[in-house]
Parts: C-alpha cells; structure tokens; sequence
C-alpha cells in the first residue's frame, strides 16, 4: 500500500467525524425537547414573573410537546433562583423565566457567581412601565410639580419601594437623582406590601408597576403623574411620561426567558421561534395586554442588549445612591 493511500481511511473517517460533529446541534434542536423542562422562577408564586411564566410554560408545552414545569426558588432577590439556573446542566432541560430585576438584583447584591455572563438570553415575551404615582395628599398635579416640591423640601418627602435594591428602589433614585432632588426611602417587602401605607398616605410616592396601581388611579385614591417608558402607555394613554419632565429618563420592566450558559445555540434559537410563536397567538397578546404589557420577542442579541444596558445603568445607581445590601 503507497503512503497515500494509506491515508485514505484516515482522511474518510476524519470527513464522517466532522460532518457527525456539524450535524449534532441540528439532530439535538430537533428531538428537543425529549423530556420535562424545569422552568426556575427567581419569585414567589402569585407575582407578576410567575403569572406570566406559567402562561408560558402551558404555551411552550403545547408547541414543543413535553411538559415545561414552573419551579419556584424565591429569595434573596431573585438571586437564589439565579444561582440554580446559573449552575444548572447547560443541556435546555434548565431554563428560567425572569423579569428586569435580573438586572437590578446582579448590580445591587454582587453575588459569588457572575449573573450577567453565567446566564444567557432567549426570549423577551414583553415590556411594561412603572408609573410615578402620589397619594392625593401631596400639593401637586405634574411630575415637574413634584419636583420643584422636592428641591424646596430637600429630605422630607418620603417614598416606598418593594425593597432596597429592588426596582422600584432603583427606578426611584434615578429619578431623584435626574431631578436633583433628595427623598427619604422606606422600603417594604413587595409593593403589594406598600400599598396600605401608600393609600393611607403615611408615604405617599412610589415608582411603582402598575397591575397594583392602576386600579386606585381609576378610583381617585391615587394619583399617576408620569409613565417611566420614552413615549406614553397606550393602556394609560391620558398619563405624561416622565421623560417629558425629565428628558433621557426611561425605566421598562421586562419579562423573558433565560438559560445557563453552554446551553446549545440551535435548543436556544428553538426556544426563541417558539416564544415568538406565543407571542403571536391572541389569547398571549390579549392576556399580556390586559396586564398592562406591551408583547415583544425578537432575537436572542436584543435581549441581551436590553439586559446588560439596565446592568451598567443600575450599577451607577447604586453607586451614586451608595446603596447597600446587608
């Protein structure tokens, strides 16, 4: 046998290798999903992130067929359910559904492991405002109102947050700080938890997501001075945003899919035209919409984008503020 075709086997089998290795992301996105998918939700059930996760789990079992399963780690938070999902098997039986505190809770808790970069994006399902909202016992009608009330009484205007370091904490010093003016924080558990002593108006601002909110508005009870997104909400759409105040301010709440880090790109990009495909079907969009929720999608990279600009923002926040968690 010459030397060169002795290589021939060589050189065939390392052909068949290769194509084996090129095909495997494909044959593994198309048997997948081949069993149940934990789906982790950083939350306690019954708030917003959980809502919308079973909403689309039971979507995502429909399209894929096998069951996707809600899995509750709450704590710390968000972060204990991040630390799961960061450590999981990069398989795609592993994924979590979350919403813009990701974001906060990476900047604010400098946990052991690295959120930002352990954990990858899949799918925005949507986004919301916050709304900045006052008891009507507060002298004025306009966020630029509440302002020029807060640079007069520098320290004594007091407001409530679902917790130091949450995002209604953050939201809230961006704006003071945009608006150079100096509020006392009271934080509480949640801003279910705040809203007693906010309709009380014992304190009474909050920036604040708006499914608690918005049926107190309709009331009188409170009053929404500005939406935090760029232009105003169409579900709110007689309510200036802050922006107009306090142009460049913008703060959205969103809500998507994530998974560890190594999880193959063609699981990832199957997940993805999935979600897309709920987004797309009336019963989602109407559901969303009645929550106040603007449905998105989109590729995987937008959704990054999104989630590591909120980071480097809320990690100046928290500079700036001099926020500590203890």
């Amino acid at each position: 046998m010459s030397p060169k075709s002795g290589f021939q086997p060589v050189i065939r089998c390392a052909v068949v290798a290769a194509a084996a290795v090129g095909l495997a992301g494909p044959v593994q996105a198309q048997q997948y999903p081949a069993k149940v998918v934990r789906v982790i939700v950083p939350f306690a059930p019954g708030g917003g992130s959980d809502i919308t996760a079973r909403q689309f789990s039971n979507k995502l079992s429909g399209l894929l067929g096998q069951q996707f399963i809600v899995d509750n780690r709450a704590g710390a938070g968000g972060i204990i359910g991040m630390e799961l999902t960061a450590k999981a098997p990069p398989d795609g039986y592993t994924i979590m559904m979350m919403s813009g505190s990701f974001s906060a809770s990476s900047a604010t808790h400098k946990p052991a492991f690295d959120p930002i970069n352990a954990i990858i994006p899949v799918a925005e399902f949507g986004i919301t405002p916050f709304v900045l909202t006052i008891h009507p016992s507060v002298p004025v009608k306009t966020t630029k109102e509440l302002v020029a009330l807060g640079r007069a009484k520098p320290g004594e205007l007091t407001y409530a947050s679902s917790g130091v370091g949450g995002m209604t904490h953050l939201a809230t010093e961006l704006f003071a700080n945009m608006a150079k003016i100096k509020m006392v924080h009271v934080p509480y558990k949640s801003t279910g938890a705040a809203m007693s002593d906010l309709l009380s108006g014992q304190v009474p601002i909050i920036v604040g997501s708006m499914l608690p909110i918005v049926p107190h508005l309709k009331t009188g009870r409170l009053r929404a001075l500005g939406v935090t997104t760029a232009q105003r909400w169409p579900s709110l759409p007689d309510i200036p945003t802050v922006n107009d105040s306090i142009p460049g301010y913008e703060v959205v709440l969103w809500f998507g899919t994530m998974a560890p880090r190594g999880t193959p790109q063609p699981i990832i990009d199957r997940l993805n035209v999935a979600i897309n495909e709920a987004l797309k079907q009336e019963d989602i969009k109407k559901t969303l919409e009645a929550d106040g929720m603007q449905p998105t999608g989109g590729a995987p990279e937008a959704f990054g984008k999104r989630i590591r600009g909120d980071y480097e923002r809320w990690l100046k926040v928290v500079k700036d503020a001099n926020i500590v968690i203890k």
